[in-house]
């Protein structure tokens, strides 16, 4: 039993050699005690003085013998605990590699059946998957070092033939090469794909916010009085901000296609997708200048027919003044009337400089193809007329005074 040369042919056949053998170990230990009592009885008789049924030396030489050959039991039991040892080391790393090979067979499996998602939440799902494979290949990686040392212990004690344990090393390690390789690639192509994603995931969110903005720039409300326009001026001049500050985004999208991985920025509904966005963004940026305009040019309307309102009616109030003013005859009565009139002559010079500034803003309205130009053109043209005959007024009042003047002077020199 302890010079069998069968070391077993796998793991499993080893332990059970091992067991056995452990129980041939525990007989020779019994076995031990017993030989040792004979032996310690036998050499008693070699010790008798006087009669002796055998020679002293005979029993010396027996007892010796057994000794020796319970000695070489031992050593052969030690030994054959070694070789089986050895064998079970051997199995056992046999049995790594197998278990190694068949996780990088299951891993490249899995790969080889990935896809990289169809949008970008499978993306970050996918993404995230791998991560947790990448933990699982590091803890696999460390394992697979520590069976690799344990193969070349096992070469370094010559105690195998090299051929099949080298071999087998060579093949593990060149799968892992393959498998690591190939779980790179794959991550590349998941990061290729969530750049992607994301970048059509960012292009249809600028979409939507220049669709909403447009309907916003493109609105026909311009308000309905000063107020009302200025607010709404406010808030068109914080959205033009806002188209400009994405501008920049707009311009970047360009850069991010030339990042992309060649089969997604080649695509030509990406390449379309990217004119759209910023065929779109310019004509957002073009309505929004003329929404300002137009918004600016109603607070103008609006400012002018308030200020026309504000000169008709001084115009009603000295309109009606002067027609019901008579011409008095005495002198006293007259210089009164005049000093009145000089002081009106102040008030028309200011109310004139303001209607001198409402032609002006008219005739810039006209000229710009206001659509309320027609509106504007009567209104100025109404106000003039209404200054026309004030004007007339205070010039027929200031003859008569005059005339009379002249009569109260001539009386006086007479």
């Amino acid at each position: 039993l302890l010079v069998s040369k069968d070391l077993g042919k796998h793991l499993l056949e080893v332990e059970d050699l091992l067991q056995k053998h452990g129980l041939l170990e525990a007989d020779i230990s019994a076995q031990t005690e017993r030989v040792q009592a004979l032996n310690a009885a036998a050499l008693k008789f070699s010790e008798l003085e006087g009669y002796q049924p055998c020679d002293p030396q005979i029993i010396c030489n027996r007892v010796n013998h057994v000794q020796t050959c319970l000695e070489e039991l031992g050593e052969l039991a030690g030994k054959r605990r070694k070789e089986l040892e050895d064998s079970r080391q051997l199995w056992a790393f046999f049995q790594e590699m197998e278990e190694a090979e068949a996780w990088i067979r299951e891993k490249e499996q899995i790969l080889a059946a990935k896809t990289c998602g169809r949008d970008l939440s499978s993306v970050l799902t996918l993404t995230n998957k791998h991560k947790s494979m990448l933990g699982e290949l590091g803890s696999r990686r460390a394992l697979l070092h520590q069976a690799m040392k344990r193969g070349e212990q096992i070469l370094a004690k010559k105690r195998f033939s090299p051929g099949g344990i080298q071999e087998k090393m060579r093949e593990v390690r060149l799968r892992w090469k393959k498998l690591e390789e190939v779980t790179g690639l794959h991550q590349q192509r998941l990061q290729e794909a969530l750049n992607f994603f994301q970048f059509s995931a960012e292009t249809d969110d600028l979409v939507a916010w220049l669709q909403d903005t447009y309907r916003i720039v493109s609105s026909d409300d311009f308000g309905h009085d000063d107020y009302s326009t200025q607010a709404l001026l406010r808030k068109h001049r914080a959205v033009v901000e806002e188209v400009e500050k994405h501008r920049a985004a707009v311009l970047a999208l360009r850069k991010q296609l030339a990042l992309l991985a060649p089969e997604h920025r080649q695509g030509v509904d990406v390449q379309i997708r990217v004119v759209e966005v910023e065929q779109l963004y310019g004509e957002v940026a073009e309505v929004a200048v003329l929404r300002q305009q137009w918004l600016q040019d109603a607070l103008a309307v609006y400012r002018m027919f308030s200020e026309v309102h504000a000169c008709e009616v001084w115009v009603d109030e000295k309109e009606q003044w002067l027609e019901r003013m008579e011409v008095p005859e005495e002198l006293d009565e007259v210089e009164v009337v005049q000093h009145r009139f000089e002081s009106l002559d102040q008030e028309m010079n200011s109310v004139m400089g303001r209607i001198l500034d409402v032609n002006q803003v008219v005739q810039q309205l006209v000229d710009g193809g206001h659509p309320s130009s027609e509106e504007v053109r009567s209104c100025q043209d109404h106000l003039n007329s209404r200054w026309n005959r004030v004007v007339e007024l205070v010039e027929r009042k200031k003859s008569q005074l005059s005339s009379v003047l002249k009569i109260q002077n001539y009386l006086l020199e007479c």
